[in-house]
């Protein structure tokens, strides 16, 4: 599987950043990298004989903040939470909000079974497991000869 594209809240500002502000250093880019870097969540892609196991650390979502979508060759997970909090005291209203979202899209091999993709999230854990196509289960074993 290939990383093809990676995104947060639709924002490049990275790569923006760093092109625009980078000849005087006007911003600490390496900070502002990094915190865009960390909305993301990690993901560990593991290529197994019948399978793709991949796993996305998003510890605070519920399985239904979750949405996946093939498109041709293209996987993409994406996830929306928005939290709202209102206090409303004697003399005083408190309201608090926040937004957190993610979209990671990979290319999938001809190998895949796009029909057969299993998700599930617990413990603040996605696991997807994409099974591959039968013909790409059979190892086929050649000895080649030296002359």
């Amino acid at each position: 599987m290939t990383l093809v594209k990676t995104n947060s809240n639709g924002l490049h500002f990275p790569s923006v950043f760093s092109d625009f502000f980078n000849n005087d250093n006007f911003f600490n880019n390496r900070l502002i990298e990094r915190e865009f870097e960390q909305s993301l969540p990690a993901v560990n892609i593991k290529e197994n004989k019948n399978d793709f196991k991949i796993e996305f650390a998003a510890p605070g979502f519920k399985k239904n903040d979750f949405k996946i979508d093939i498109e041709g060759d293209m996987l993409t997970i994406s996830a929306e939470k928005e939290v709202e909090k209102n206090e409303e005291k004697e003399l005083f209203t408190r309201k608090e909000f926040s937004y957190n979202s993610f979209s990671r899209s990979f290319t999938l091999p001809q190998t895949v079974n796009s029909e057969k993709i299993d998700a599930k999230y617990s413990d603040g854990l996605l696991k997807l497991i994409v099974s591959k196509k039968e013909e790409a289960k059979k190892i086929l074993k050649k000895e080649i000869k030296v002359l």
